[in-house]
């Protein structure tokens, strides 16, 4: 699987490039963000959107975390049974702690609360969005004999000039310097064309080295929303807590492919049969506990057009 590209990262996202982010040319007025809150947007590629879901919403997020997982969050001796350390050894996705649960009443709870959908449409310009069907993430402390390493990346090409935005929504507090977060690189965000020039044909986006930057360290409190430009080099700081975990749902939204009827289907199938997405490094639940023990989510009508069930009217 090319991870080149933002659909094949993830076939419930946009697989083309027809889009562009909002640039505001006639002044058009904002939703959520404030004035300030666009122009650091501009400059650095991301925006905290402070308390995008309610303290609620992510307790009950967090209790589905840990319950899917099957670990107590008592018990840091519960937190590396023997099948998942070894697949931590083995796999990128299960080193960074993702969750493979993608269609639980819970998430699209999260998907379809309006502050989140109001600050995505900020950024591209428009209401008329698909949201993202993706995980969650745990991010717990070091375990005996192996640690995760963070390391500075971007997800897609960056010389393909992606045009396309990524979510963090925070579950629990990540205030902590020791429990690790999102840390990233607006410098060179800033003058990425000056820096590529400089670098050699044999460059790797996912592994660059970008030590001579400053990093800037993104602290979220519970129920926060991270929003970031696919073009901003970042990263996740390693957990160094003794018992402490960073919790995280990933959300991101990009303009309805209305007239994608393939897509618009798998779309809807996905959320009727709980099927995770198929993409680089999705594996799914080998269990099929979404399919299984979990009922199918409830839509409220803006979560019907974000998914695609319903379109988006003139």
């Amino acid at each position: 699987m090319n991870k080149n590209s933002i659909g094949e990262r993830n076939l419930s996202t946009i697989g083309q490039q027809a889009f562009r982010l909002n640039e505001r040319a006639n002044g058009e007025p904002l939703r959520v963000l404030s004035e300030a809150d666009w122009r650091f947007w501009r400059e650095n590629g991301y925006i905290v959107i402070k308390k995008a879901v309610d303290a609620e919403q992510a307790d009950r997020l967090q209790k589905l975390m840990w319950e899917f997982e099957e670990l107590d969050p008592a018990d840091p001796s519960t937190w590396y049974p023997p099948l998942k350390s070894q697949l931590r050894k083995t796999e990128l996705s299960f080193n960074a702690g993702m969750i493979e649960l993608y269609n639980h009443q819970y998430l699209w709870d999260a998907r379809q609360t309006p502050r989140v959908h109001q600050a995505f449409a900020d950024v591209w310009g428009t209401e008329k969005l698909w949201v993202s069907i993706d995980r969650m993430n745990f991010n717990l402390p070091p375990e005996p004999g192996f640690v995760f390493k963070s390391f500075m990346h971007w997800d897609y090409d960056p010389d393909t000039d992606p045009q396309n935005v990524q979510g963090v929504l925070a579950v629990n507090d990540q205030l902590d310097e020791e429990v690790g977060g999102f840390v990233c690189v607006p410098e060179l965000y800033r003058n990425y064309a000056e820096w590529r020039r400089e670098q050699p044909d044999n460059w790797d986006w996912y592994r660059p080295d970008v030590s001579q930057f400053q990093f800037v360290n993104v602290y979220l409190e519970k129920g926060d929303l991270l929003i970031f430009n696919s073009k901003l080099c970042h990263g996740i700081r390693q957990n160094k807590s003794k018992d402490k975990v960073r919790l995280a749902q990933y959300i991101s939204m990009m303009p309805a492919q209305e007239g994608n009827q393939a897509l618009r289907d798998w779309r809807i199938r996905s959320w009727s049969e709980r099927l995770a997405p198929e993409g680089y490094s999705l594996h799914g639940d080998p269990r099929n506990w979404e399919q299984t023990k979990y009922r199918r989510a409830v839509l409220t009508a803006l979560g019907e057009k974000l998914l695609g069930l319903s379109p988006w009217q003139e």
